[in-house]
């Protein structure tokens, strides 16, 4: 059955979007915002000799580099004040995610409601500091490093690249709590969006320039084309996909009224993990290929070794590609999700699954259940992420927008279109209640 946002969704026109004052000042907000983000990605380290600096990312970009290239919008290429982009406060928020598992007093936190969770999101913004000091300190040591990539190295080239560095950081996570607040969709999510859309163009132009030169044939162009519709289609199919478990509730007394019992689902996700292990999996597998590229050859030959085996394409990449997906999207599952802590709530609730004891017999019947639907999920994740690898070693063409990156503009552009349809659904109520509180005030 279609929820009321999505018969809302059949209905909508531009009449009803013309008249939502308050929804079109949030997309105002949240464009101006995401053009701000943009503009930064041009504002470059002051100290960098641009030349030499692109000459040394060229043979660095195919590791980690590349992907958060990608995902702060090019800022890396050109090292920006934004290069760092707003990983370290993604880190930081997983890192909080997985201490609250272990740390019984962030886990009371946890259950404390708005004032736990703004006491969590105050420890989460020191991590992110924390680690845009360390990871700013890093590529400073590592632009020293380069050949005559910084013009004046020394401590004061050190200090102004963490300041910049995690300055950019802290104002971008700024900036989309911001969009979150007084914009449309969640901020965070937005910027990212953002950054790997910006690249689309030029991708786009660069694969149809390669077909007018005729490196690649145009069969093969629309083949890719193809695809890439059918894997937007099944992402969308499978992030809407749902198992539901039918909760009921009993009969209740309320003074001489016996009320009737009411009944619920309780939805579990076929992909509850996200995109989390697609991006924990990547950076991992991509860390030797960064390293090697740093050494240009002059490390160790193991490391070399190691990173040739694990280069894309190859079998050994792939393998471990696979397991890591799978290994994240269970671990990443078991940490958002508790099925004794919903069990209990149940109980406390009064709520039961039918033919199942409340209590212990529930909580071992949803992980049950969520355990066979993470396997689909984890799947369905190896398959997405696998298969522009297997293209790229089939046919030799890059392709821009890999698994992760297609994860995250879909589930973005779901959320924030979802966003919008509930703000026109809230507008339409709206008018509902104004146009009956005038009925019944000339009926008076």
């Amino acid at each position: 059955m279609a929820s009321a946002a999505e018969q809302l969704a059949s209905n909508i026109n531009f009449g009803a979007f013309s008249k939502a004052t308050e929804l079109k000042k949030r997309i105002w907000f949240t464009l101006g915002a995401l053009l701000v983000f943009r503009l930064g990605t041009y504002i470059p380290l002051p100290g960098i000799d641009p030349d030499a600096f692109a000459a040394a990312f060229d043979q660095a970009q195919q590791g980690v580099i590349g992907l958060f290239n990608m995902f702060s919008g090019g800022a890396v290429e050109r090292m920006a004040i934004f290069a760092l982009g707003i990983m370290p406060y993604i880190s930081a928020s997983i890192i909080i995610q997985l201490m609250t598992t272990v740390v019984p007093t962030l886990e009371q936190l946890k259950k404390e409601g708005e004032q736990g969770r703004k006491k969590i999101n105050q420890y989460t913004r020191y991590g992110t500091v924390f680690l845009a000091v360390l990871q700013s300190y890093g590529i400073a040591a590592g632009l020293e490093g380069g050949t005559n990539i910084v013009t004046d190295p020394g401590w004061f080239f050190k200090l102004s690249t963490i300041i910049s560095l995690t300055g950019g950081t802290m104002f971008l996570m700024w900036l989309g709590e911001q969009i979150t607040a007084r914009g449309i969709g969640n901020g965070i999510s937005l910027i990212i969006f953002a950054g790997i859309v910006a690249g689309l163009p030029g991708a786009i132009a660069g694969t149809l320039e390669l077909g007018r030169q005729g490196a690649i044939s145009t069969l093969l162009i629309l083949i890719i084309i193809v695809l890439a519709i059918a894997t937007i289609m099944l992402i969308v199919f499978v992030e809407r996909a749902q198992r539901r478990l039918l909760i009921q509730y009993p009969k209740r007394q309320m003074g001489n009224r016996m009320f009737q019992g009411d009944s619920s689902h309780l939805p579990l996700k076929l992909n509850t993990a996200g995109v989390i292990p697609a991006i924990f999996a990547s950076s991992l597998l991509l860390l030797p290929t960064t390293v090697a590229g740093f050494a240009s050859g002059t490390g160790p030959e193991w490391l070399n070794a190691v990173a040739a085996w694990l280069g894309h394409g190859q079998p050994l990449y792939m393998i471990f590609y696979a397991s890591m997906i799978v290994f994240f999207c269970f671990f990443y599952t078991a940490i958002v999700f508790n099925p004794a802590d919903t069990a209990d709530n149940l109980k406390r609730h009064g709520g039961f699954i039918p033919g199942i004891r409340p209590g212990e017999r529930t909580a071992t019947y949803i992980d049950y259940v969520l355990t066979r639907v993470t396997v689909v999920g984890a799947i369905f994740l190896v398959v997405v992420c696998l298969l522009p690898e297997f293209l790229i070693s089939a046919t030799g063409v890059p392709f821009y927008l890999g698994g992760t990156s297609l994860l995250i503009v879909v589930s973005v552009t779901m959320d924030t279109v979802s966003q919008v349809q509930g703000h026109l659904l809230a507008h339409q109520y709206e008018g509902l209640v104004k146009k009956s509180k005038l009925r019944g005030g000339k009926r008076r």
